[in-house]
């Protein structure tokens, strides 16, 4: 599997993961693990990753120098949130400006606000900041995003934590075939075939939380996202088979011992 590049820095993992919903801490560490995932997620609103020093900090479960760790804006329903938290993240990760835009419309869908992500856009990019974007699945939004200088764009294939899998393939393929950018589908997955649909259909990653931390057995469930990721991946670029209306036999039919031809 060729590797993911995102801020001039390879993965060689295709699967970023959330750090949040786990029972604790410790839960959140073996799950992560499981999943073989390169690059974690850190909601900076929700979870304390040095800003509050007399609560349990997720790096030291999670290490900046095994991950790359990705701060993003869940919870910010304006522009001027989103920056606000993306200057914090920077200041606690001592300057590291890669960073997971997401502004929301409202708490019900979670849906993205593109008037505001477009906006908080447009200045975190003209500040340095390296910004991969939650958004929808409109492919010209998606394509406005890359061209405003977007390094990654991160269309949802269902609503945040709803774990309805991909509900528009023909946008997220369109988004596909139309980018220049890496292509992370965020939000929507709700098990293993999920994930591997979302690779066999060109993307280059996935992201997710709850479909891992709300499971069951999380542990297992991120072993088999970990696996699911790897198959679609392979799949895809392996090229399927043309679909076909009726049948085409698996055996040669010329050449058989009752052949007489």
């Amino acid at each position: 599997m060729s590797k993911l590049v995102l801020d001039n820095k390879s993965y060689d993992s295709r699967l970023i993961v959330g750090t949040g919903k786990y029972k604790d801490l410790d839960e959140t560490k073996l799950a992560i693990e499981a999943t073989g995932a390169e690059m974690v997620t850190v909601a900076i609103r929700r979870m304390n990753i040095g800003q509050d020093k007399n609560k349990l900090n997720l790096l030291d479960f999670i290490s900046p120098e095994k991950y790359t760790i990705l701060p993003n804006t869940a919870g910010c329903y304006t522009a001027e949130d989103a920056i606000r938290t993306c200057n914090l993240a920077a200041e606690i990760l001592g300057g590291k400006k890669l960073v997971k835009l997401e502004v929301l419309g409202d708490k019900k869908t979670l849906y993205p606000n593109l008037t505001e992500t477009l906006k908080a856009a447009e200045i975190l990019i003209k500040d340095d900041f390296k910004i991969m974007v939650y958004t929808t699945d409109d492919p010209l939004i998606a394509k406005e995003l890359e061209n405003i200088g977007c390094i990654s764009v991160m269309p949802l294939a269902a609503p945040i934590g709803s774990g309805l899998g991909i509900q528009n393939k023909y946008n997220i393929l369109s988004i596909v075939e139309n980018a220049n950018v890496p292509i992370i589908v965020d939000a929507g997955v709700g098990t293993a075939s999920d994930a591997t649909i979302v690779m066999e259909m060109g993307c280059d990653g996935v992201l997710m939380n709850t479909a891992i931390a709300c499971a069951d057995n999380p542990v297992l469930m991120a072993s088999a996202m970990k696996k699911a990721v790897e198959a679609g991946y392979e799949a895809f670029h392996a090229g399927r088979i043309i679909k076909k209306k009726y049948a085409s036999a698996s055996s040669p039919t010329r050449g058989n011992l009752f052949d007489n031809k």
